[in-house]
């Protein structure tokens, strides 16, 4: 592939609360990667989870357009033998639809359905390269509960927190609403266990405020995490590049415009404030670091992540909040933002993760995925 120009394929949309996010993340994405070097075919996915590709993909997803659905669906196929995108349907059905052949693929899917290791898991089947985590690292990455789980199990900091599901919500309300105020004390954040981007994520000061906050995420997933609150709190952000020697970029602080970093804060009033790098002892900044790459290394992560910490102000006390396998890519977007201080561009950060993907690709093509027994039994 060193020869010629390497054919990458930008997926982005999907069913998920975050489907405009992603459209945004993948426009970036699309308009910085190097024509010299790249031919991009933008791949979108519908909010009904229909798989479209070419040059007007974006601007068909933001209008939910459906009349050139029919020239456009194509679909990335389990087969390893094809490594492309395949054509659907044809109007024409005697016209003879090509195939796309794809070197390498950049998920930029924010969600379930994306993000978790579902589009993973066919990739994976696909025999393509892909840019970011695997299956494994996607879905503990994408779910809270599980995520918080393994933190504990490795000794990393992290909050209070106390999970349950919408089924058992709904059985029996007031139970699940004594055990948490038993357990966790006021203000508490609750999450829906798979989304991102704070869609779902509420925050209660009293009761009334945690059965609302609850009913509001139980609309997006039928797990939920509620977690205690850190006083005083300053939002440290991190960025991991590699695969199995990752490094760490320097740290960013976001100053939320409202109560926390919701997301009208993150994409709509534009009045937060990002500080990169921030304004921590050096000492701290190791600590940051050194938590990050453990997360990374603990959750079987891959290419990128974004690592998010809170930070006690009174105590000087870091707590690990989260890992987040497919993050904010625009050109603004803390994830590029903190390796552009840290001293790689923008254009250069995506070349180094296509890179990433080709080189785990070829990695895990060494393991082998067939053995022969000594006594050929079954074919008795």
């Amino acid at each position: 592939m060193s020869n010629k120009k390497i054919r990458v394929g930008v997926i982005f949309g999907g069913k998920s609360g975050e489907h405009e996010v992603s459209i945004v993340s993948a426009l970036s994405i699309i308009a910085a990667l190097d024509r010299k070097k790249y031919d991009v075919v933008p791949i979108g996915i519908t909010k009904k989870g229909q798989w479209i590709a070419g040059s007007k993909v974006a601007s068909i997803l933001k209008n939910q357009g459906i009349k050139e659905f029919p020239l456009l669906e194509k679909i990335i196929t389990p087969d390893p033998t094809k490594g492309s995108l395949v054509p659907i349907t044809s109007v024409k059905p005697k016209a003879r639809l090509k195939e796309t052949a794809l070197d390498v693929i950049f998920p930029v899917l924010h969600g379930p359905l994306g993000e978790d290791g579902t589009m993973q898991g066919l990739l994976e089947l696909s025999g393509i390269p892909y840019v970011g985590a695997g299956v494994l690292g996607s879905a503990v990455g994408m779910d809270k509960i599980v995520m918080k789980k393994l933190f504990r199990d490795e000794n990393l900091p992290i909050v209070k927190f106390y999970d349950f599901l919408r089924t058992s919500w709904k059985k029996d309300p007031q139970k699940i609403t004594k055990d948490v105020t038993k357990r966790l004390a006021f203000p508490m954040f609750v999450k829906p266990a798979n989304l991102g981007s704070s869609v779902g994520i509420s925050k209660a000061k009293h009761r009334k405020e945690l059965i609302a906050a609850i009913k509001e995420a139980a609309k997006y997933d039928r797990r939920i995490i509620i977690e205690e609150t850190v006083p005083n709190a300053r939002e440290i952000e991190i960025s991991v590049l590699g695969n199995d020697n990752p490094k760490t970029s320097l740290p960013g602080e976001v100053v939320a415009s409202n109560e926390f970093y919701d997301y009208d804060a993150k994409y709509i009033d534009g009045k937060s404030e990002i500080i990169i790098p921030a304004k921590l002892p050096s000492k701290t900044i190791r600590t940051i670091q050194a938590i990050a790459l453990r997360a990374f290394q603990a959750t079987d992560c891959a290419g990128m992540a974004r690592v998010d910490f809170l930070l006690d102000q009174k105590k000087n006390k870091l707590y690990l909040n989260e890992i987040n396998t497919i993050p904010g890519f625009t050109s603004i977007s803390m994830y590029p933002k903190l390796w552009e201080a840290s001293g790689i561009s923008y254009v250069k950060l995506l070349d180094k993760l296509i890179q990433l993907a080709i080189e785990r690709k070829l990695d895990r093509n060494k393991s082998l995925t067939s053995y022969r027994p000594k006594k050929e039994w079954h074919k008795k």
